[in-house]
């Protein structure tokens, strides 16, 4: 089922931060691994940190949301995600307000997740890659409550369109042309992590 971002929460909790951020200066950062559907994700992300009232920075020491998109093709690519959030623990001791999150195909496996609840304990939240429409609401939870969240496992296969996109380049854009993949080949992880077609 395609949804149009007015009828999702994506809208009522980006509204909601954007309020609640006016008058600050607050910063977001994403980094990206991975594919190019990543790159596209991380667009996406980009796009709702701007509707949420950040705005967005290149460097990770600045930020007050920083999302890191992953990517779980091989084990190599979740080692180095790993590491590179482990190098944020630092700047959550350092600035304790500091919202760290993690998306992308690693937060679509469960022993990943369970790896990042039980030993990133300054991970503030998952979101698996069909349901990043919900990082406003993440977010926002996690600001008032101070409530970490893990989703995974909840693909209603639902596709929220009208999500605001930030491009990196102004020459080039990322087209989603199918999203998730009914096949089932032994080599490739897309069914397992992004959802069925």
């Amino acid at each position: 089922m395609i949804i149009n971002k007015n009828e999702t929460e994506y809208c009522a909790a980006a509204e909601q931060l954007k309020r609640r951020n006016e008058g600050k200066d607050l910063y977001a950062f994403v980094m990206t691994f991975g594919c190019q559907q990543n790159e596209a994700d991380s667009e996406s992300i980009r796009g709702m940190a701007l509707a949420m009232g950040y705005s967005l920075t290149d460097k990770p020491d600045n930020a007050d949301l920083i999302v890191v998109n992953t990517c779980a093709i091989r084990e190599h690519a979740e080692m180095k995600a790993l590491s590179t959030i482990g190098l944020f623990k630092a700047l959550k001791r350092a600035k304790p307000e500091l919202v760290i999150g993690v998306v992308g195909c690693m937060a679509a496996e469960d022993g990943a997740v369970a790896r990042l609840k039980c030993d990133f304990h300054y991970v503030a939240f998952t979101i698996q890659p069909n349901m990043l429409y919900k990082l406003p609401s993440v977010v926002l939870d996690y600001l008032e409550n101070g409530k970490r969240t893990f989703i995974i496992g909840q693909d209603k296969g639902d596709i929220v369109e009208g999500i605001p996109t930030v491009r990196a380049d102004g020459k080039r854009a990322y087209v989603s042309i199918m999203y998730g993949c009914n096949n089932f080949c032994s080599y490739c992880i897309v069914p397992y992590v992004r959802g069925r077609e």
